[in-house]
């Protein structure tokens, strides 16, 4: 495959500006682990909920002296602080550890289930300086409630977007995990979005990893995984919902078509997170050998000033299916999380999924 002589061009100068960013490193985005403890069992997720149930949350003091460490390194009003999980909600303190964090500058926001978003905890986390919030979505319901593992999830994920569509000064979007069971149901789940008056709406695919890699329903085909970006292509082209296809992967001819932006794996160059026991990371994904360091024996700030080469210079993933891609300096190894973490070696890559799908030669 051939990329035109324009978006050749696009992506070299955009080779730069990564350097740049890798470079300056300027620390925009930081996931907090709240909590490992879920009120679903998802099928793709990785935690086993009943175990992980037994993880002590991490005392929201802790959290908040690792944030004061960064200050000096930040700049807060810019820097967006997102509470993650498990699922974050389950947490009773999420408001005042947001008003603490307003107070010091920072805009903060959630990932969420949304199975226990109601109108009277929205009205108090957006009271705390709640600025913006994620709901999965996955399918119509009996896809979802598949996906989620439970019954009432479906109604209850719903039900949270339609109270975010409501609300002002909370920016939001939903997501959807793509697989087999749901993929057919796009065209639904896009007009239902559109009637709803949902604005943004983010798809991601499933990589094959752990137990996603054992339940095949998960896992699109070759053919479905080319078309899904036909679809999103078409959507971006309709303009009735802002759609992004997740951060993940290099997509030749489709970069710049399926989202708003080239490809560019952020994590460790402007993305950290702080994981429940402390494990100074990148993506909360991303853990093992790729940790740089704990809150509670480390300095965040000089973890992320002096720490992170694994992430800011990739030069080293460039092997194994990488190796001899003519198509490396743009995607420099895909997406980190996508990588083992013992070898380093590359698990799954879109360019070549999308390539099986279309069965053209690159």
């Amino acid at each position: 495959m051939q990329l035109s002589l324009r978006k050749r061009i696009a992506l070299t100068l955009f080779q730069r500006f990564k350097r740049n960013e890798s470079k300056i490193h300027q620390l925009r985005y930081i996931l907090w682990e709240c909590t490992l403890r879920c009120n679903l069992s998802c099928v793709h997720c990785g935690s086993d909920c009943k175990k992980d149930a037994q993880v002590k949350d991490m005392p929201a003091e802790d959290f908040l002296r690792a944030i004061d460490e960064i200050i000096p390194i930040v700049k807060p009003n810019e820097t967006l602080i997102v509470f993650t999980g498990g699922e974050a909600l389950l947490r009773k303190d999420l408001e005042k550890v947001g008003e603490k964090l307003y107070q010091r500058g920072f805009p903060w926001g959630i990932v969420s289930n949304g199975f226990h978003l109601n109108q009277e905890r929205l009205n108090s986390l957006a009271n705390a300086g709640l600025r913006s919030m994620t709901i999965s979505l996955d399918g119509l319901k009996e896809s979802h409630n598949w996906m989620r593992g439970h019954q009432l999830s479906f109604d209850r994920a719903w039900n949270a977007i339609l109270l975010l569509t409501k609300i002002k000064d909370v920016k939001y979007d939903v997501v959807t995990c793509v697989n087999q069971r749901n993929f057919n149901e796009l065209h639904h789940i896009y007009k239902m979005l559109v009637d709803a008056g949902v604005k943004e709406w983010r798809i991601f695919t499933v990589f094959p990893i752990g137990r996603a890699k054992e339940i095949k329903e998960l896992q699109l085909s070759s053919v479905e995984f080319a078309n899904l970006f036909d679809f999103i292509k078409q959507v971006r082209k309709e303009k009735k919902i802002k759609l992004n296809y997740g951060c993940e992967g290099f997509l030749g001819n489709y970069e710049s078509e399926v989202r708003d932006n080239f490809f560019f794996c952020r994590a460790g160059v402007n993305i950290a997170s702080v994981l429940v026991d402390g494990s100074i990371s990148a993506c909360p994904n991303l853990r093992s050998n790729f940790i740089q360091g704990n809150i509670y024996k480390d300095n965040f700030a000089e973890v992320w000033e002096n720490r992170y080469e694994k992430f800011r210079d990739r030069s080293w993933t460039k092997t194994g299916l990488c190796a001899d891609c003519d198509f490396f300096k743009y995607c420099e190894g895909n997406a980190m999380h996508l990588r083992d973490e013992k070898n380093g070696e590359l698990l799954f890559c879109h360019l070549k999924r999308i390539e099986e799908g279309q069965n053209i030669d690159y």
